[in-house]
C-alpha cells in the first residue's frame, strides 16, 4: 500500500505522470465493471474516462479515502446508472432490480496460464450463466473483492442479499464446472 499512498501523495500535488499509473492501476478492472453493467464498450470507456476526471477533480482529497478500490467501484457504478438513465432510460429512475443484462467479460488473469483454453472457455461460461444480479454481486465481490458490506450499500441491497447471491453463485459454478 505504500507505492499507492506515495502515488496518491504526488497526484495530489498535480502531479500527471503519477496519476497516470494511477490510471494504469485501475483503468482496467473499472473498464470491466462499468462494461458488466452497460453491456457496450465505448459506453463503458467514457464512463471510465469519466471516473478518472471524477478522481482528478478530487485529487486533493484522494489520501482521505479508506478503500480505493470500493470509492472507485462505487463511482464507476454510479455513473453507468447515470449513463443508462441519460442514454436509455430518458433520466427515469434505474434500481438494482433493472439491471438485467449485467454483462460478465471474459478476462484474461495469471491463472490462466495454469489452466487450458478448454477450461477458460467452461469457466466463462459458467459464470456467464448466472442471473445477471448474481453476475454483478459475484464479480464485485470475488474479482473486485469488495467487501460485502461495501457491495451492499453501493447497490442498495441488505447484506443477506449480497449473502445469498455469493452463495448461489458458488454453488451453481461448482455444479457446472465440478458436476456435483
Amino acid at each position: 500500500m505504500e507505492d499507492l499512498e506515495r502515488e496518491l501523495l504526488l497526484i495530489s500535488k498535480g502531479d500527471e505522470l503519477a496519476f497516470n499509473s494511477f490510471m494504469n492501476r485501475y483503468s482496467k478492472r473499472l473498464y470491466y465493471h462499468a462494461f458488466g453493467i452497460l453491456g457496450n464498450k465505448e459506453m463503458a470507456e467514457e464512463v471510465v474516462g469519466d471516473v478518472f476526471f471524477e478522481v482528478w477533480k478530487l485529487r486533493k482529497t484522494l489520501l482521505e479515502i479508506a478503500s480505493m478500490s470500493s470509492w472507485l467501484n462505487t463511482i464507476v457504478y454510479r455513473k453507468s446508472i447515470s449513463y443508462l438513465r441519460k442514454e436509455v432510460k430518458g433520466n427515469q429512475e434505474i434500481s438494482f432490480e433493472e439491471l438485467q443484462n449485467f454483462s460478465f467479460p471474459d478476462m484474461q488473469t495469471p491463472m490462466d496460464d495454469m489452466l487450458s483454453r478448454e477450461e477458460i472457455q467452461c469457466l466463462n461460461e459458467a459464470i456467464n450463466s448466472l442471473p445477471p444480479k448474481c453476475k454483478h454481486v459475484f464479480f464485485l465481490a470475488k474479482l473486485e473483492q469488495m467487501p460485502y458490506a461495501e457491495i451492499a450499500r453501493m447497490l442498495q441491497i441488505s447484506l443477506p442479499t449480497v449473502n445469498y447471491h455469493i452463495g448461489y453463485a458458488m454453488n451453481a459454478l461448482r455444479k457446472r464446472l465440478v458436476g456435483g
